[in-house]
């Protein structure tokens, strides 16, 4: 993957492993991205006022055919947790409804919940799914088991953040559609990792990032909302596309109430056909599949070094690009992301989940075997 390498933007002195946090834009994607600004510059109100819609249905459409989408039910918004809340304001919760979520989810997630929960009376169940991770089929179970008849939504991660497992969110919005259950799936990391059909997976409503796996620029997610339940949408911000001052009509209200409110830079959402032409160009799929090759083989090693049993339990694999490993117990392991960093330039995160301390590598395209070496080697001086 040397090759690919030189296409990124990164600091050469720094190992970076940490790609799953806020992502990475390869050179040429940039470079479109820094065009797109240009073109607003030089004519702003050409751009913004009399191409602007076109300029975002064509970028629609190229995300919705790579994510297997209708491009009327998709559209762009800043980042994922932005999408939690504008689905979590929306929605009409009374006090005694139930939000069913997981000990798995993002801590800025978790907080829009709490958040709505002291507006309006609503209750927070957050089912634990222990780790070592159990059968997909026991996660099911084990997961349904918390759902009563106050459960309005179920919100869940398809790949964790803190913990990097994969949850079977397909089976999981299959009985809730058949319970009556509405259901969000925070896809934050999935797009670019996992080759899937938002169709398929059946949440009625599912956010996810571009700027992380896809490669484009930061500032770049989208929001798919099925047509059912498009008319349960409010804006989080009423600008021009609400009400009677509307001074345009776009392909439908779902898309007139969200993808334009007010003067933004929307560089980041039109280059993200560039991010996706750059992985076709690039054949990303043999690309993910030497980097969970790599990724595998070091988790592999980091765990034989520490003696702990892989946090993925009887699904070994279930991760792409993102994994994790436990670190042992009886040691507070909070400056070790510092002092990778200052001892071997290692830029990868170290999480404090309900008391473990895990470590979570990323592997991109960028990275090399040696890179991953490196970390085996800092681990294992760190540990003794």
């Amino acid at each position: 993957m040397d090759n690919i390498r030189s296409q990124f933007l990164l600091d050469s002195e720094v190992i970076f492993l940490n790609h799953g946090s806020f992502g990475a834009t390869p050179r040429p994607v940039f470079e479109v991205y820094q065009d797109w600004q240009r073109q607003l510059e030089r004519q702003p109100i050409q751009f913004l006022t009399r191409d602007m819609l076109d300029q975002f249905r064509n970028a629609r459409h190229e995300l919705a055919s790579f994510l297997g989408a209708d491009p009327l039910n998709l559209v762009y918004i800043p980042n994922a947790t932005f999408g939690i809340n504008l689905i979590a304001r929306s929605l009409d919760f009374q006090a005694g409804d139930e939000v069913l979520t997981s000990n798995h989810e993002y801590g800025a997630c978790d907080n829009v919940w709490s958040f709505i929960s002291q507006k309006k009376g609503l209750k927070i169940f957050r089912q634990e799914i222990p780790l070592p991770l159990p059968a997909p089929a026991e996660i099911v179970d084990r997961f349904w088991s918390g759902v009563t008849a106050q459960t309005k939504l179920i919100f869940l991660s398809q790949i964790t953040s803190p913990t990097a497992v994969r949850l079977p969110v397909e089976e999981i919005c299959q009985r809730a559609k058949e319970a009556g259950i509405l259901t969000l799936i925070d896809g934050a990391h999935a797009p670019g990792q996992l080759d899937f059909n938002l169709e398929d997976i059946g949440a009625d409503f599912y956010t996810g990032n571009c700027h992380k796996w896809v490669m484009a620029p930061k500032g770049s997610a989208f929001l798919h909302v099925i047509p059912e339940r498009q008319e349960l949408i409010e804006p989080l911000v009423v600008s021009w596309g609400w009400g009677i001052n509307c001074p345009y009509e776009s392909d439908s209200r779902f898309l007139d109430l969200l993808e334009w409110w007010g003067t933004t830079d929307p560089a980041a959402y039109l280059s993200v056909p560039a991010a996706i032409r750059f992985m076709e160009d690039h054949m990303w799929g043999k690309v993910k599949d030497e980097c969970h090759r790599l990724l595998s083989e070091t988790i592999t090693q980091l765990e034989e070094m520490t003696g702990m049993p892989s946090i993925y339990g009887e699904n070994p694999g279930n991760f792409i690009q993102l994994g994790a490993i436990e670190l042992p117990p009886g040691s507070n392991h909070r400056e070790l992301q510092a002092w990778l960093y200052d001892e071997y330039k290692i830029e990868v995160p170290v999480i404090d989940w309900e008391g473990r301390w895990l470590l979570r590598p990323s592997v991109q395209g960028y990275n090399t075997r040696e890179d991953l070496e490196v970390l085996v080697s800092a681990v294992a001086e760190y540990l003794g």
